[in-house]
């Protein structure tokens, strides 16, 4: 079927997906102040499979992506990675001599 067929087109429909990884799991847990078995009660998960996204054994399915993305929504977390080493420094901020 071509994008003029499909409604939304599928250029619409494409957003950027936000991928979890352990990392981002594991962060987002300690923002929300849970243990595992609590954000396992609230996704409605094993504490294990909790455990096995954290350790990176496993990845979330889609749809469980999507439920974190709207918990991580509601709980006001935003996970920020380092910047680049390169970076310009902040303002207010002075850049680190050798």
């Amino acid at each position: 079927m071509s994008d003029e067929q499909q409604y939304p087109p599928a250029k619409q429909r494409r957003r950027f997906r936000q991928e979890w990884d352990a990392q981002r799991i594991r962060a987002l847990r300690a923002h929300m102040g849970m243990t595992q078995q609590q954000m396992a009660d609230e996704l409605e998960v094993r504490q294990q499979t909790i455990s096995e996204w954290e350790t990176g054994i496993h990845k979330p399915h889609r749809s469980t992506q999507k439920t974190l993305s709207m918990v991580a929504e509601r709980a006001g977390f935003v996970y920020q990675v380092d910047p680049p080493a390169n970076s310009q420094p902040a303002e207010g901020e002075q850049a680190k001599e050798a």
